[in-house]
């Protein structure tokens, strides 16, 4: 079949994925096994985002009769990341523009950077799904034990529930992410970091907190930071902030993990913890034709039909066998992995733990020398410069177009430069 593929599709890049080594491929995109860890991250590695909608699987089907589940296994594998994939191409499509233009302005915010040191302690990470109700009489129990990492469409329930937040991480590009950061700033706290991916939509009240910033990978991202001197810690972009969450809290501590709230599942008609950023919205224009409940029903099932949270959820249950064992689930999350009852007896006890008053001894902010005025206006030069080498030309040009122009393939650096331009000037 290879050659012949080869022959009719020239210019098609062919991948080949054997349940076993029985038959060793000429093929350099070559994978042998079904386990997914494995897979994912190889298809990961082959198949850029740009590519997502021109994936053509073509089956053997003899080997369903001979390798029967493990072949199963691999094509359901193979289904899943073209859906992943799928999914992340619409969204980079309706926010790619938007994200770069995040950027730019969120550079403006930076007078605190974070620097770390890995600590020993646990860390609860807590997301916006309906569970996280069950799970928040335990968090009071024990927050001064823990590190709190916050997605920020949990940070109204938690202040509602005098839980203090040690850091807010925050990666939603849509202006409708400010209605969850906005209650952080009317319940402010001290010594409260926030993580965050510059392309995140971001109040300007965010200028006066320190940023651990979360560099997605990205070639642009990396040049304007390394251009600036500025820090930032590694976490690819998995469309979802909890999966960023759990990647950071890995690099933050070495102690246990715990979730809690990550349902990626809507309960009945609830989508979300109460009390939630967007709750206002609904009790606002409820009346006697479309009373709450409705719309809570309306919003649930588009939420449902889209088909978003069934997709990062699959993914949630294969990565966590391949994180380390020590990642667990506080409530009744979709992804739980242990029950709530073990949750309570294998939590560390307070002589054991270090308290959350010495925390910070492993968090040192750091006051920018440099005015943050400056570094949109430095952060596009170095773009552009970078766009006119030829070493860096054609990946960098890839990324932006992607971004910027995301229903064409090919566009000229002039079209490419003076978007750029207009997206550090908006």
């Amino acid at each position: 079949m290879i050659p012949v593929l080869k022959e009719k599709h020239p210019k098609s890049k062919i991948i080949v994925l054997h349940v076993d080594n029985t038959f060793l491929s000429k093929t350099e995109a070559t994978f042998y096994g079904s386990d997914t860890a494995a897979l994912q991250e190889f298809l990961g590695k082959e198949i850029p985002e740009t590519e997502a909608s021109c994936i053509k699987v073509v089956e053997w089907r003899p080997s369903l009769n001979y390798y029967k589940e493990a072949y199963v296994k691999l094509l359901s594998n193979v289904v899943d990341f073209i859906k992943r994939m799928d999914a992340g191409k619409r969204t980079t499509a309706a926010f790619g523009k938007i994200w770069v233009r995040n950027f730019f302005r969120n550079l403006k915010l930076i007078n605190y950077t974070l620097l770390y040191r890995a600590a020993d302690f646990p860390v609860i990470i807590t997301g916006s799904g309906p569970s996280l109700e069950t799970a928040l009489p335990i968090i009071q129990k024990i927050k001064d034990n823990c590190l709190i990492l916050a997605a920020s469409s949990s940070v109204m329930a938690l202040s509602q529930n005098g839980i203090p937040l040690d850091m807010v991480i925050s990666t939603d590009g849509g202006r409708w992410a400010l209605h969850h950061i906005y209650p952080f700033f009317r319940n402010a706290q001290e010594k409260t970091a926030f993580a965050v991916n510059l392309c995140a939509a971001l109040p300007s009240q965010c200028a006066g907190v320190p940023f651990l910033i979360l560099n997605d990978g990205s070639f642009w991202q990396s040049i304007i930071l390394h251009e600036l001197a500025l820090p930032s810690v590694i976490t690819a972009q998995r469309g979802t902030v909890t999966a960023s969450a759990v990647e950071l809290a890995i690099l933050l501590s070495t102690g246990n993990i715990y979730l809690a709230g990550m349902d990626l599942s809507v309960k009945d008609i609830r989508t979300h913890t109460r009390p939630y950023g967007f709750d206002h919205l609904f009790f606002s224009r409820a009346n006697r034709f479309m009373p709450v409940y409705s719309e809570s029903f309306i919003r649930s099932s588009l939420i449902q039909g889209g088909g978003s949270m069934d997709i990062y959820a699959a993914w949630f249950k294969n990565q966590i066998n391949i994180w380390p064992q020590r990642v667990f689930s506080l409530g009744d999350n979709r992804t739980s992995n242990i029950s709530h009852e073990i949750f309570k007896t294998s939590m560390p006890s307070k002589k054991t733990i270090t308290n959350k008053k010495n925390t910070f001894d492993f968090f040192r902010p750091v006051r920018v020398e440099e005015d943050p005025a400056l570094f949109c206006k430095r952060g596009v030069s170095a773009l552009l410069a970078a766009l006119n080498d030829s070493r860096y030309a054609a990946e960098l040009k890839t990324e932006l177009t992607h971004l910027l122009f995301p229903n064409e393939k090919e566009v000229s650096q002039s079209r490419l430069e003076t978007a750029i331009k207009e997206a550090a000037c908006e």
